[in-house]
């Protein structure tokens, strides 16, 4: 892997390498990244990542090769978005619209979110006399809400030339760091909104490494989507007004009438994909659109002592004016639909993202840059077209795998040069370092009748007790729905009280996790969050398993409207959509079994139609390579087995 990166990286042309849990692909493709030359970003998708990569495996690494000519005192990174890192303007002038009950220390009541705020505020000095970096990562622990008072978004700063702490300011020398380092470490939304958005997020570079390319349709698809509540619109309004002079006030006022619009369209509109949207809503989105343009021109105008306060709403009411403005225009490159929220959480919001996000990639990223994308689930269906074209990367373009280069990534021959608008790529797939069919057992309960839209049945919720009883615990199950892993949780513990079944929900997801690892005989069932989330090696984990093949829902406008538009080019629309997005989900589910080489366990999917529908072959092929069998039996003997018994 590391020869294939170094020639990619040598040649200019993008790689894609299925890498399996294990095989050390981070150290693969850090080398020749390090070795370049010139600056290479490595995005990830997940937290955890970026913390191994930055705390762990780039320290390793340059300490290890200290020595060597080419990596000494090499410089590296890590870049996020501005409202990852604490504001000082906001901590030490604040926002004073903002401040309420946060005042008086003494009166706080422990576990408040006045009391988060207050530790955040120390936490923030702290950093700042200790030269930290003010990451939100690093920080106490604390919620949304509080995090939100000691930071701000990139619309709302005012900027490091008009900040009186700009010298300072945390999320400005983190862009320092990069502009001096070689490598720079993000995640996968910043490099979307650098590379597709077009606004310059990171110091200019040369090529991209995308580690969890699995993840990044759905990254840069959330980059791209915007969302308008009436709350939104209020909240701006009631701001803009202790700003805007009594003179100037009609903005205000129209900000207010376009909100009550808004609320009454969206009252009538059912929820779900608007195509095309009602004349009520676009009029609706049209006011608000125009209010927003006025109160913007109505605000105080900048000067050189810069209001927070103001600015904070300026760069509310641009981004409610952006945001109408694409809603209004319902350009076919954009999905626009109505989605429905709890009455606690402000009721129906409009949602617009974009329909495809392959040709945006493909002429924002791939044209200008190198990009080697490595994954665990690349290959779906036994082949790697179909994540490819999801990502710009049409499989015509596909080329043979280039070994001529040696690591330093240095050719015999110069590479042939490409017709113009071409974007050529090779794939590997390195195996991995697990014996899957020594190792794992893939059982497909086909005796069982069809999952239906009811949720599990009794004999579902039978078979489930039945493994679980005969793993002694040990259980991961990945469930459809909320409600499945709660009525699999409460059949559980009712027939088998002697284990404890944690059910997503009953506490934050690091604390279910800890309590599933310290307890054998413990099981633990939820939703997506346990598809890819979580990593748990040894005897903890011995079975998993999932209800149902992981189909979208059929009402998810975003994923419905794409497989539409792949039908009207003449695509299999379920194929490319529905199955691929099922794949993914079911081979990164059943990854979450043999995390070391000693692991030994189960993946039961209770699905029939695994074995059994025309779709079948393409997801068995996008699973690990384990032995398969039918036979409940068999299995339940298995894991009584690994369970210690005969």
């Amino acid at each position: 892997m590391a020869a294939a990166v170094a020639t990619a990286l040598g040649e200019g042309r993008h790689l894609l390498v299925q890498a399996g849990t294990g095989t050390g692909k981070s150290l693969a493709y850090l080398v020749p990244a390090l070795l370049h030359g010139r600056r290479v970003v490595v995005a990830t998708a997940t937290l955890a990542l970026q913390h191994q990569l930055v705390e762990r495996d780039l320290p390793t690494l340059l300490a290890a090769t200290k020595e060597f000519e080419g990596l000494s005192g090499t410089a590296t990174a890590v870049l996020k978005g501005r409202s990852n890192y604490a504001c000082l303007h906001r901590v030490r002038d604040g926002v004073p619209d903002d401040q309420g009950a946060l005042i008086d220390a003494e009166a706080v009541a422990a576990g408040s979110l006045a009391a988060e705020v207050l530790q955040l505020r120390e936490w923030v000095e702290e950093q700042a006399q200790e030269s930290g970096t003010g990451e939100r990562d690093h920080a106490p622990r604390h919620g949304d809400r509080a995090w939100r008072q000691v930071s701000v978004g990139h619309r709302e700063c005012l900027g490091a030339a008009r900040c009186p702490f700009g010298e300072e300011c945390f999320a400005e020398l983190a862009r320092e760091r990069a502009h001096r380092a070689q490598l720079v470490v993000t995640n996968h939304s910043l490099l979307a909104i650098d590379a597709v958005e077009g606004i310059p997020m990171i110091p200019a570079y040369d090529a991209v490494v995308v580690d969890e390319a699995h993840e990044l349709v759905a990254r840069v698809t959330q980059a791209a989507t915007d969302e308008l509540s009436v709350g939104e619109v209020e909240r701006t309004a009631a701001r803009a007004a202790r700003h805007v002079s009594d003179d100037h006030d009609a903005p205000v006022d129209a900000l207010d009438d376009a909100a009550g619009a808004l609320l009454d369209a969206l009252a009538a509109t059912p929820a779900g994909r608007l195509a095309p949207p009602p004349e009520q809503l676009l009029d609706a989105l049209a006011q608000v659109r125009d209010a927003a343009r006025a109160v913007v021109s109505a605000l105080p105008k900048e000067s050189e002592r810069p209001d927070a306060g103001v600015q904070q709403v300026r760069g509310w009411a641009q981004e409610l004016f952006a945001t109408s403005e694409r809603m209004a225009a319902v350009s076919e490159r954009d999905v626009l639909w109505v989605a429905e929220r709890d009455r606690l959480r402000g009721g129906k919001l409009l949602q617009v993202a974009p329909l495809d996000v392959a040709l945006p990639m493909r002429h924002g990223l791939l044209a200008d840059k190198t990009v080697v994308m490595t994954s665990a689930t690349l290959k779906l269906g036994g082949d790697f077209d179909a994540v490819a074209a999801s990502l710009g990367l049409w499989p015509s373009e596909r080329v043979a795998p280039d070994d001529r280069a040696d690591a330093q990534g240095e050719s015999d021959e110069e590479p042939a040069d490409e017709p113009d608008g071409t974007e050529p790529w090779a794939a590997l797939d390195v195996g991995s370092p697990f014996d899957y069919q020594r190792q794992a057992m893939l059982y497909v309960a086909r005796h069982l009748p069809p999952p239906g839209r009811d949720g599990l049945g009794p004999a579902q919720l039978d078979e489930i007790t039945a493994l679980v009883d005969a793993a002694e615990g040990r259980t991961l199950g990945l469930f459809s729905s909320r409600r499945a892993a709660q009525a699999a949780a409460e059949h559980v513990r009712e027939a088998l009280p002697h284990l404890t079944t944690l059910a997503q929900g009953d506490a934050q997801l690091p604390e279910l996790t800890r309590q599933f690892v310290e307890d054998p005989h413990t099981n633990l069932f939820g939703t997506l969050g346990l598809w890819q989330g979580i990593d748990v090696p040894g005897e903890t984990c011995s079975l998993v398993i999932i209800d149902r093949i992981p189909f979208p829902r059929p009402d998810d406008p975003l994923l419905s409207a794409r497989q539409r538009a792949v039908d009207q080019r003449g695509g299999n629309g379920f194929m490319q959509v529905a199955a691929t997005h099922a794949a993914l989900l079911l081979a990164q589910g059943s990854g979450r079994l043999i995390r070391t080489s000693t692991d030994r366990g189960v993946v039961a999917c209770l699905d029939p139609r695994l074995v059994s529908a025309r779709y079948s072959g393409f997801l068995r092929a996008s699973l690990p390579p384990m032995w398969q069998t039918h036979d409940g039996e068999v299995v339940r003997r298995a894991l009584a087995r690994l369970a210690g018994r005969t």
